[in-house]
């Protein structure tokens, strides 16, 4: 365990990114069948424009996803995702000169977005896939560690767990730091990520937001999705479209607990959310 004092800045490639308060990141798919936005940006104009709209609002990261992970969702392959990925993140960073984070488990994929200035990788299934740890590690990036049990394709079926999901996903997580660290993947270049929803129940999720601030000994930035998840609808029966006041409320939480990223959306409302929410933590605010 750490002393959980969680650093104040990453440095993610030419960005340095101020974390000593929580920010939001903007989810950017380009892929025809993610479970919310699925097609919407496939095209590469459309998805530079979402993006700037979300800069404007006041994202601090754009998160781009080539591959959907939704429950239920089939690999593709790492030429495919790199087909759909590559040529948005050269242009967000040459063009918007964003910080980009690619959210990929492929080593190939992660090679070409730290060569086209990406400033982040995000890994669902925590560098576990061959080559992926290496491929982190010398990317010189951020990388963003999330536990899922299972794979997408499988891994709502009846997810279960012996232990309580809080202690399983810590114990997960120290884990894949110790074998960052083995891998030369330095610990102040790690960002942890619960993975609300990625083989866990509803009860699951809402236990582990519950005691997500057990996460916070670890001594390493938390990232929090929730943002319009299955969790949302069906403790609110809201279909995907209805389900922005869920998902701001999850993010409060999530801030409360200690969450210095996260995941959404729908940026406008959520970084009101969130600066709201810390400015009564802090009672006062000064981004």
């Amino acid at each position: 365990m750490n002393d959980g004092q969680v650093a104040s800045a990453l440095q993610c490639g030419r960005h340095r990114l101020d974390i000593s308060y929580p920010r939001v990141m903007g989810i950017l798919n380009v892929t025809p069948d993610s479970f919310s936005d699925g097609g919407q940006h496939v095209a590469i104009d459309d998805a530079l424009r979402h993006a700037e709209r979300m800069l404007a609002e006041g994202a601090a990261i754009i998160d781009v996803g080539g591959e959907s992970t939704r429950p239920g969702a089939v690999e593709v392959s790492s030429q495919q995702e790199l087909d759909r990925v590559a040529p948005v993140v050269e242009r967000l960073v040459r063009e918007l000169d964003a910080l980009v984070s690619v959210d990929t488990s492929a080593p190939e994929v992660m090679r070409e977005a730290a060569a086209l200035g990406a400033g982040m990788l995000n890994d669902v299934r925590g560098l576990r896939r061959e080559g992926a740890l290496g491929a982190a590690a010398l990317s010189g990036l951020p990388v963003c560690v999330m536990h899922m049990a299972g794979e997408p394709e499988t891994m709502q079926r009846a997810p279960g767990y012996e232990q309580p999901v809080e202690e399983v996903v810590a114990a997960f997580l120290e884990a894949r730091i110790r074998a960052c660290e083995a891998a030369g993947l330095r610990r102040e270049r790690l960002i942890l990520d619960p993975g609300f929803g990625f083989g866990k129940s509803v009860e699951h999720n809402l236990r582990l937001l519950n005691r997500m601030a057990g996460l916070t000994d670890l001594g390493l930035p938390i990232l929090a999705g929730m943002s319009r998840k299955s969790m949302i609808g069906k403790v609110l029966e809201r279909p995907v479209e209805e389900r922005l006041p869920g998902s701001l409320a999850l993010a409060a939480l999530a801030v409360e607990r200690g969450a210095r990223i996260l995941r959404v959306h729908d940026v406008g409302p959520s970084v009101d959310a969130v600066n709201m929410t810390w400015a009564v933590m802090e009672e006062g605010f000064t981004p």
